[in-house]
């Protein structure tokens, strides 16, 4: 186990190895909350909240720009 380590740290690819790993877990991270989210039994839930309240008012801000930047 030691001698592994040691020839992890020696090769350079270790660095980018480990970040992709911790961007690749983000990106499932995101898809997974994404994907709870577009339940609809989660989603009345979550308007119910009182984080419901700043989604419904960011939303249509997020919207817009979307549609602005298509222009």
């Amino acid at each position: 186990m030691k001698i592994e380590l040691m020839d992890r740290q020696g090769n350079g690819n270790a660095n980018s190895r480990d970040t992709l790993f911790l961007l690749g877990g983000a990106a499932l991270l995101v898809v997974g909350a994404g994907m709870v989210l577009s339940h609809p039994a989660v989603r009345q839930y979550v308007e119910k909240s009182p984080l419901g309240n700043v989604f419904s008012h960011i939303i249509p801000d997020v919207e817009r720009y979307f549609r602005l930047r298509s222009m």
